[in-house]
């Protein structure tokens, strides 16, 4: 690498994290200041448990930690949803710094192209963004339970026990558990609806307990009722093997869990729903089975649109950088008012893009629509720069 690139890819790279670091720093002030007597109520507490007085600097050091304890996984998640956006405004700051020192006219004069500038910030970008695909493929995941927590629940690291409403499964039985324990994977007084394709009930199972097998729940205190005996012997089962598996039970939880789960865990849930899927076809229970291939078509979705997402934030940094890279020296306020709605544009297109189905399209391939969108305008931006 040549010292033009060195200096330009530190240069942007310091501007990158400089951004990051004051907007992780506005988002924390104003959660802080919002939820401080939150905060100080569970410091308070923990304290008492260790039978100390919650007074002074030791109060306020405990503060400290438990705002330190629920938003250090909440800023790797937030690095995942800026990385696009402050990587264009590194970018625009890092030219116009360069701009302000004339250091575009030595390039030219030098006898380089002014595309020359832009090898350093793109390999730059396409290290942060395999940073970003890093983070949310084995950081992401280990730390997802701890997402899901409220200000108040700062110092716990275990997800809390809450009962299961009526869950629908891939055999078209109901599910309705009185606690799930995501941590144990057990769920506790279980109850089970077996119905036909037309959704009457023909045997009800309660269980005092269930332990996920891996592939299946064990049912402990097993009681079957039988409402239509010529459909069921009176044997009680003691595995009920179903796609509500505790990685899906959490997913339907909460609304955000999914995406913070890895490829293959994403890839084990869609792979058990379309196999569900299949079974309840094969029964000629359409319904059903329609609705799992939706599950799983949204999963799909939630994948590959993480690559499209980063593919279209790359096309999108190509698109904004000639606003900067000019051959002579412009007024960079305006140049910024013209970035503006473009970057926006490009980054909110490749993220909201990825989210749309396309009817008669394949889950794996809509995603990338936005690329289709965005790539001839990158080609088109970068052979109008004049240079």
């Amino acid at each position: 690498m040549s010292l033009l690139d060195r200096y330009i890819a530190r240069s942007y790279l310091l501007n990158v994290v400089t951004l990051l670091v004051i907007l992780f720093c506005f988002v924390v002030t104003i959660d802080v200041s919002v939820n401080l007597d939150r905060f100080s109520s569970v410091a308070t507490r923990a304290m008492e448990a260790r039978g100390q007085k919650p007074e002074g600097l030791a109060h306020v050091g405990v503060v400290a930690l438990m705002v330190a304890d629920l938003w250090w996984p909440r800023l790797l998640m937030l690095f995942n949803f800026l990385l696009g956006l402050v990587m264009v405004g590194a970018m625009g700051f890092t030219c116009v710094q360069m701009m302000r020192r004339w250091e575009f006219v030595a390039v030219l004069a030098s006898g380089q192209s002014l595309h020359r500038v832009w090898r350093p910030i793109l390999v730059v970008s396409a290290g942060l963004l395999l940073v970003q695909a890093a983070n949310q493929q084995w950081v992401m995941p280990r730390i997802a339970p701890l997402l899901t927590r409220d200000p108040g629940d700062a110092g716990k690291h275990d997800m809390d026990s809450a009962s299961v409403p009526m869950t629908v499964d891939g055999d078209n039985r109901v599910f309705r558990a009185a606690l799930f324990d995501p941590e144990r994977e057990v769920l506790s007084d279980l109850t089970v609806y077996e119905r036909t394709a037309e959704g009457r009930a023909v045997r009800m199972i309660q269980a005092s307990s269930a332990v996920w097998d891996g592939s299946a729940w064990r049912l402990d205190g097993v009681h079957v009722t039988v409402f239509r005996h010529d459909m069921f012997a009176l044997s009680s089962p003691h595995r009920i093997e179903t796609n509500l598996s505790p990685t899906e039970l959490k997913r339907l939880r909460f609304a955000s869990f999914s995406r913070n789960l890895s490829w293959s865990q994403l890839g084990a849930i869609i792979r058990r729903n379309r196999d569900h899927a299949d079974q309840r076809l094969a029964v000629d229970d359409r319904r059903a089975s329609a609705r799992l291939h939706a599950r799983a078509d949204d999963l799909e979705r939630i994948r590959f649109g993480r690559v499209s997402t980063m593919v279209g934030t790359l096309l999108a940094i190509v698109i904004c950088l000639p606003f900067f890279v000019t051959r002579v020296p412009r007024n960079m306020v305006i140049q910024s008012m013209k970035c503006a709605p473009v970057a926006m544009a490009a980054l909110m297109g490749a993220l909201l893009g990825a989210e749309a189905p396309i009817a008669g399209v394949p889950p794996q391939l809509a995603v990338f629509a936005p690329v289709l969108v965005l790539a001839p305008l990158a080609v088109l931006r970068v052979t109008s720069v004049k240079t």
